[in-house]
C-alpha cells in the first residue's frame, strides 16, 4: 500500500521513506486514541456525512461523503508555496522564508507547535460525550465534522515534529495521544482545553470562542518565516473557518429560539423561557462571560519576553500582518492598561513586549461582531434585550489581571466581593443541572430540533435541512 493510500497527503511522503515509516509507525496510536477518546457512541454503527480534504483545491478541500469516523481519512495538507516568499516581519524582514528549522530556534518553534498540536485532541476529548445529547442530527454531524478536522489538524503539527524535530519532535507526538483533557496527571498544557464540554450551549460558545482564538493563533503562525509551518497552519484556516460558523449560528440559533419563547402568550409578560424548557438570555450571557473570558487567557502575558522573541526572530508575526504599515517594530510603544493598587491606568510598553495583548486586540474585534449578529436576532423580535462581550480584565487567569478582580463592566472588586458575586456573572452549578435536564433526549429524527434551539436557515451542502446527516448501519 503506497502513502498516499494509507496516509493522503500532498507532500511528496512516498519520496520520504523515513518519515513515511514513522508516521505509518504512530497512524495506529493514533486510531486507538480516537477510538478511546473521541465521540464515544458513534464509531462502529455509524455513517456520517462529513467534508473529507482529498486535495488542496478547492473541489478536493470540499469532498463530501458518508463515512465511519475512525476510517475517516486524515491526512497531511499545505497550502500551496507561495512564490519567492519573503519574511515579513521581525529582525529578518525581506529575506528569504527558511524551509528548514534554524538550529539557534529550534527550541522555540517546536514549543509553538507542541502547544498548537495539544489544543487539537483536546478539543475532541473535551466533546466525546455530546452526541448522546445532541439537539438534532444536523447539529450531530456539525460536531462530527469538528471533531475530525480537529484530529487532521493534529495530523498537521505531528507531520511537523516527525519531519523537522527528529527524536525530539517523535517523543512529542507520542505526548499529544499521552495527555488527556481534565486527566490530573497528564492534563492538557493550556487551561481552557481542561474544561469539561457537557452541554451544547458550552460547545457553542467552545466552537465560537475558543476556536476564534484558534483562528487568531493560526494566522499569527501563517506569517511564520519557517515556510512548512506557514503552509500548514493556512490551510488548517480553511477548516477552522467552519468550526467557527458552528459556534455562531449554534448560539444564533439559540437566541433567536429564546427570542421566539420570549413572545411567546403561553408565559405571558413574565419572559420565563424555562417554563418551555428554552435558555434565557442570562443563562447565555453567562456563558459568554465565562468562554469569552477563558479564550482571552490563552493569548497569554500582556507583557511577554516569549512573544518579543517570537515577533523579532520571525516565528510569529501578526494576525493579518501585511495591514500593518511597520513590520520590524522597533520603536513601536503600544499603550497597555495596567492595574496598580485597583486602579486601572494606562502604561506605555514596547510593541514587541505587547504582542499578546495586539493579538487579543484583533480577537476581541473579531469576537464583537458575532455579539452584534446576535444582537441584530433580538432586535428583530422586538426585545430590548442585548448580549454583550465582559471586560477584558473579567475572570483573568493569566497575566497582571489573574490576582485582582472586576465585574463584567470593568469595575474593580475585592476578593471577598468577587467571591459573594461571581455567580452573578457566571454559569452556576444550577444552570448547568437545567441545561442537562433539557437536553437528556437526543434528537435522532431527521428534520427535528430540540426545542431550545431554532433550525438553521439551510442545511449543509445544498442537502435539506431534514436530510439524514448521520446514518445508523444495521
Amino acid at each position: 500500500m503506497i502513502s498516499a493510500e494509507k496516509i493522503p497527503n500532498n507532500v511528496d511522503l512516498h519520496m520520504n521513506k523515513r518519515l513515511q515509516r514513522a508516521l505509518e509507525h504512530w497512524q495506529p496510536a493514533y486510531i486507538q486514541w480516537w477510538k478511546d477518546m473521541g465521540p464515544q457512541g458513534f464509531q462502529h454503527y455509524h455513517q456520517v456525512y462529513v467534508r473529507t480534504a482529498i486535495s488542496v483545491d478547492s473541489a478536493g478541500w470540499a469532498h463530501f461523503e458518508y463515512v465511519k469516523l475512525p476510517e475517516y481519512r486524515w491526512g497531511i495538507f499545505l497550502a500551496d508555496p507561495v512564490v519567492n516568499r519573503t519574511i515579513g516581519f521581525g529582525d529578518f524582514y525581506g529575506q528569504p522564508v527558511w524551509q528548514e528549522v534554524p538550529g539557534e530556534f529550534r527550541n522555540q518553534l517546536r514549543r509553538l507547535i507542541v502547544t498548537q498540536g495539544d489544543t487539537e485532541p483536546a478539543s475532541v476529548e473535551q466533546q466525546r460525550w455530546l452526541g448522546h445529547r445532541c439537539p438534532s442530527l444536523y447539529d450531530l454531524r456539525n460536531l462530527f465534522q469538528v471533531n475530525v478536522e480537529e484530529g487532521r489538524h493534529l495530523w498537521a503539527m505531528v507531520y511537523l515534529l516527525h519531519s523537522y524535530f527528529g527524536r525530539d519532535g517523535r517523543d512529542e507526538a507520542e505526548d499529544l495521544l499521552a495527555r488527556q483533557s481534565g486527566n490530573r496527571d497528564k492534563p492538557r498544557i493550556l487551561d481552557a482545553f481542561n474544561e469539561p464540554i457537557d452541554t451544547w450551549l458550552d460547545f457553542f460558545m467552545f466552537t465560537m470562542f475558543t476556536d476564534r482564538d484558534g483562528k487568531s493563533q493560526l494566522l499569527s503562525l501563517s506569517e511564520s518565516s519557517l515556510d512548512p509551518l506557514s503552509r500548514t497552519t493556512r490551510f488548517m484556516l480553511t477548516e477552522e473557518a467552519h468550526h467557527m460558523f458552528v459556534g455562531e449560528t449554534g448560539i444564533t440559533r439559540i437566541v433567536k429560539r429564546t427570542a421566539e419563547l420570549m413572545r411567546s402568550e403561553e408565559i405571558g409578560f413574565s419572559g420565563d423561557v424555562r417554563k418551555l424548557g428554552g435558555i434565557d438570555l442570562d443563562m447565555i450571557q453567562r456563558h459568554i462571560n465565562l468562554w469569552f473570558s477563558l479564550s482571552l487567557d490563552l493569548h497569554g502575558n500582556e507583557i511577554s519576553t516569549n512573544a518579543a522573541a517570537y515577533f523579532s526572530n520571525g516565528l510569529k508575526g501578526r494576525a493579518e500582518e501585511d495591514k500593518w504599515s511597520e513590520h520590524r517594530v522597533i520603536e513601536d510603544i503600544y499603550k497597555l492598561e495596567a492595574v496598580e493598587n485597583g486602579e486601572v491606568k494606562k502604561i506605555d510598553v514596547p510593541m514587541r513586549n505587547a504582542m499578546n495583548e495586539v493579538l487579543r486586540d484583533w480577537y476581541v474585534d473579531d469576537c464583537l461582531g458575532g455579539i452584534g449578529r446576535w444582537n441584530k436576532v433580538l432586535e428583530d423580535h422586538g426585545l430590548s434585550d442585548r448580549l454583550k462581550l465582559p471586560d477584558r480584565k473579567f475572570n483573568r487567569g493569566i497575566g497582571q489581571y489573574a490576582d485582582v478582580h472586576f465585574t463584567p463592566d470593568g469595575s474593580y472588586l475585592t476578593k471577598e466581593e468577587w467571591a459573594r458575586r461571581k455567580h452573578e456573572w457566571l454559569p452556576t452549578p444550577a444552570d448547568k443541572i437545567y441545561l442537562l435536564s433539557i437536553m437528556n433526549t437526543p434528537i435522532y429524527e431527521p428534520g427535528k430540533f430540540a426545542n431550545y434551539i431554532a433550525p438553521p436557515t439551510r442545511g449543509v451542502k445544498g442537502r435539506p435541512i431534514d436530510f439524514e446527516y448521520v446514518r445508523t448501519e444495521m
